[in-house]
């Protein structure tokens, strides 16, 4: 089960992501400071969870319907008769 998609488009840009995990890892510190540690173990997954899917492991791939419109439009191209064959 994947808590976060990559292939989502707001995770584009590099500040984004790095954003996420920042305030995900800043969180827990500020709860293992304070008389919470469970909320701080949680922050702190959640931030090494979004480490590693947003910025060690990022490769989001092209959405699949692009990519099949794409491919359908250069078969179309060959399909058309052309001159030459005349």
């Amino acid at each position: 089960m994947q808590l976060i998609d990559p292939n989502h488009p707001i995770y584009k840009p590099l500040w984004v992501r790095v954003l996420i995990v920042a305030i995900c890892l800043g969180w827990a510190i500020i709860e293992a400071l304070g008389p919470q540690p469970f909320w701080a173990v949680l922050a702190g997954g959640l931030g090494v969870y979004a480490a590693w899917m947003l910025l060690f492991s990022f490769n989001p791939q092209p959405p699949k319907a692009e990519a099949e419109s794409a491919v359908a439009g250069d078969e179309a191209e060959d399909d058309e008769p052309t001159d030459e064959k005349k």
